[in-house]
Order: structure tokens, then sequence, then C-alpha cells
């Protein structure tokens, strides 16, 4: 693990900390080549996810056979061990009840003054397109947790999309066919990640066109995703490679320290972990733990963490926790953890984090798996502006307002005077009208001109 005091880094260096994955997603030759990939499945459709799903997957699927059959699904239930099917149910427990009570209101009215009252109607997106990852693992806790709120939601089209199984003739990962089955989502296809984000925002003979778009992925996954709003499919920006940052003092546990900086480490080379500590003999003895937890990591995890902990991250030394959440804010990251003595006077001074784990007796795993908390977060400094995915990311909001006649008498002179100045006279002739004026039409505004 690298180990840098913050106060010494210059601006470039800080600015390549900060640009992290998003160097790669915003490639301009990878945007070319995944434009490519969506101008073909915008004009040919299944064909063309056939076509990526050869070029890219190594799989030779027949016309028809991108949809995963029935006789799939009932093969999956009997494949996934009992264990996993058990933890699959309880993860998906916990995070229903976390967003069921996150919009367990959905419609409120309130009177701002009498006769004046106003509210809000929350209602599901009509449809959405879930991508769920493959490449470098079986993930189906990625689509528990970002599955999951679409359901609680009340999302009446869900589509999921997830390349093969690598290696493989096509088979896609049964552990996920078992989340879709406990989640009681029946449409799944098998594509190559850009071609499958495509078919979502366009639709294809198979696969249905939705109108948002999200799931974690590659660089070229999230660069799919991003152009597709171009053509007005919304997406969630941006779940890329996976990162933590960890504020410690010298009251942590180093050995539980370095398990946790490893977890999200061993996500993939372009992943990112981050310790920040005013504490010197705490990084030393980390490093210590490190030498020996990432020894007993297999290979490509273990080359996974050291790219995490090098080039994209290490231990920075702060010279006060004040400054340690300064640069967490400045960070936004994904995944982050406090450890300290007053955890709760280091938590009020973050403002930017997908989610904030408090104490060593909430690693990120139980988070990632189990806890019912968003752990599909924003990745690449996103955190600064949005948060993660919860059963509020399938809803849209409508307002509602209603007015009496004293309510509308009380503001008319405001709305009057405001269309007036803006040089609207059918906005001032609607309310006058109401006011029982004879003339409607204020004409003062074509005067002055």
């Amino acid at each position: 693990m690298r180990v840098m005091r913050w106060s010494e880094l210059d601006d470039d260096a800080r600015e390549q900390l900060l640009s992290r994955g998003n160097r790669a997603i915003f490639d301009p030759a990878l945007r070319e080549s995944v434009g490519l990939i969506i101008d073909d499945v915008r004009e040919h459709g299944d064909a063309a996810v056939i076509r990526a799903l050869a070029k890219f997957d190594g799989c030779e699927i027949a016309e028809g056979g991108l949809q995963v059959t029935d006789a799939e699904f009932a093969a999956a239930r009997e494949s996934v061990p009992a264990p996993v099917q058990e933890a699959i149910r309880a993860a998906i427990s916990n995070i229903r009840a976390f967003n069921e009570y996150l919009t367990r209101e959905r419609e409120w009215r309130t009177e701002l003054q009498p006769g004046l009252v106003v509210g809000e109607k929350s209602t599901a997106i009509s449809s959405v397109g879930l991508f769920v990852p493959s490449g470098k693992g079986s993930f189906p806790s990625v689509l528990v947790q970002i599955g999951t709120p679409a359901v609680v939601a009340g999302v009446p089209e869900i589509s999921v999309v997830v390349p093969p199984v690598p290696g493989g003739k096509g088979e896609v990962d049964p552990a996920v066919l078992c989340v879709a089955q406990e989640l009681g989502i029946k449409r799944v296809f098998r594509v190559n990640g850009p071609a499958g984000v495509a078919a979502l925002a366009f639709g294809t003979e198979t696969i249905p066109k939705v109108r948002k778009v999200l799931g974690p992925g590659s660089p070229p996954v999230q660069a799919a995703q991003i152009a597709c709003q171009l053509y007005g499919c919304h997406t969630q920006m941006l779940l890329g490679p996976s990162e933590a940052l960890i504020i410690a003092d010298d009251s942590a546990d180093p050995r539980l320290l370095a398990a946790d900086v490893l977890n999200e480490a061993e996500h993939g080379p372009d992943s990112a972990s981050l310790l920040v500590t005013p504490s010197e003999s705490l990084v030393e003895a980390v490093q210590r733990e490190l030498a020996v937890q990432v020894a007993a990591l297999p290979e490509p995890r273990r080359a996974y963490a050291h790219a995490a902990l090098g080039e994209n991250g290490g231990a920075f030394l702060v010279d006060s926790l004040e400054e340690a959440a300064e640069l967490c804010n400045w960070y936004g990251p994904e995944h982050m953890q406090i450890v300290a003595r007053d955890e709760e006077a280091v938590f009020a001074m973050i403002d930017h984090a997908g989610e904030v784990l408090l104490g060593q007796q909430a690693p990120f795993s139980a988070a990632n798996y189990m806890i019912g908390v968003p752990a599909a977060l924003p990745t690449g400094a996103y955190a600064r502006v949005t948060g993660g995915v919860t059963s509020e990311t399938f809803l849209k909001k409508t307002s509602i307002a209603k007015l009496d006649g004293e309510a509308l008498a009380k503001m008319s002179e405001a709305v009057v005077a405001l269309a007036d100045h803006e040089g609207f006279p059918a906005h001032a002739a609607a309310v006058r009208a109401r006011m029982g004026e004879t003339s409607t039409v204020d004409k003062s505004n074509e005067e002055r001109t």
C-alpha cells in the first residue's frame, strides 16, 4: 500500500486521484467504439445483439435465443446451493424493509394557508432495465440491490440483462436467475454489456424498450448508459469501478482495518481503496497486516488489491480528523467507513459519501450483501451530487395544488404583477377573469412597445 501525506500532494496528483475510474469511462476511443455498438443495435436489433455476443463474449446464440427460458430458471433452482438461496432471501427481506420504510408515504398534502393546499404524489416509472455484470465473477447481489427497490416501487415492467458466464456457451449465472425468481422478474436476457444497454434503450424484436436503464458495470457499460441518454433513455450516473474510503484514528484495530481496506480493493484493477488517518503508527500496523492478508488472497484478487492500494488508492496521512473529513468530502467516495473514538463527531463533518458505516462492527461486506441500505452507489465522485439506488430511484413525483377563491384572491395581485412584468398578458388575464374584472387582457405591455 502506497503511503502519502495529503498536504504534500500537488494539484496534478490530487486531480488524478479524483478522476479515478472516470478516465476510462470518458476515454474518446472507448466512447467511439461503444457508439458503433449502440448504432448497430439501434439499426439492426436482435441481430446486432447476437453479433456482439459472438464478438465480445465468444457465444454463438441462435435467433430467438436471447431470452432466458423457463427451463433455465428451473435448472437454476436445482444448481444453486441452498445456503446461497437462503442468503438471497434474507438479503431481499432486509432491502425490501429498508425501501418500504423509505417510500412508505406515496402521497401527501398540507394546507400552507387557508384555502391553499399543496402536495406530492409518487408513482412508479412504467418500465426499467437492470444491468447485472458478469465478467469478474458471479454477482447475484447486484440484482438483489437494484431489483428489490424496483419491485418495492411498483415498476410494472422490469427487464434484466446480464452477460453470459465467461467461457460458457451462453449460460446465464444461475444465482442471478434465482434472485429474479424471488423478485418475480420473468424477463431476463443474455447480452453483451454495451449492446444490452442499447437494446434496453431502443428495444429490439425480443428485448422491450424501457424508460430507464441502470446497473453497475465496466467502463464500456457505463459509457453506453451515458451515450443512451442522448436518445431519451434515463440512466443513473455513475455506477462504475468500486471505491472505498476509511477514516480512522489510532483507536482502530489494524487487523480489522486491513480487512476492510481489502474488502473493496479485491473487486478489480480499476477499484480504489483509501485509508485516511492522522496516525503514522496505525498506517505501519495496517501495512504489516496487509502483507499477510493480501498474500492469502487468490489470483486475480491479489493483483486487483495491489492496484487498488497502489496507483488507485493507498494510505493518506492528514494532520487531523477535520482534514480527513475535508479529504473525504472532496473525494466523494462510493463506500465510506468511520473508525474513531468519537465517530459521530466525524460523521457530522461528512457531507459527500454514497454510504457511511459507523464503527468496526459494520464492514463493507455486510452492507454490500445484507444490512439493507443501498449498495449500488454512485462512483467517480458522483456521491457529491446524488445517492444510491433505492425505491425512490424508480419513482417520479407529481406536484398537487388546490386553491379556493379566497386564497386565489390573496395572491392575484402578485401573480398579475409578475405576469405583466414578464410580458405574458394571457397569464394575467387568467387570474383577472376569476377576480371578476371585465377587461381580461391588459394591453399595457403592448402600449409600452
